[in-house]
């Protein structure tokens, strides 16, 4: 597996509101759901196996790239991609 984020193939399963990368038989999700006029990402979860790889930080990015695709505001209620936003934006949240 290429360790690169960019090169993780990532997927909306819209069905399930949740982006997923899957490796092994194992998924890693980030789920989003639709409220009103925005999209709030709710929740990442990684196995421990992939870990440490950026794996949660590519759905992250990739969240964030589909809702600027779509024109949506986004929610975070995730304490996950709230750190990715901090981290990568140079904004901070207001809640």
């Amino acid at each position: 597996m290429n360790n690169n984020p960019e090169a993780i193939h990532i997927i909306n399963n819209e069905d399930l509101q949740q982006f997923e990368y899957i490796e092994n038989n194992e998924l890693a999700v980030l789920t989003y759901r639709f409220y009103k006029k925005d999209i709030a990402f709710t929740h990442t979860k990684v196995p421990d196996s992939m870990k440490g790889r950026g794996i949660g930080s590519a759905l992250a990015a990739y969240a964030f790239d589909y809702a600027q695709k779509i024109n949506k505001k986004v929610m975070i209620f995730c304490p996950f991609v709230g750190s990715y936003f901090k981290e990568t934006s140079g904004v901070e949240r207001t809640d």
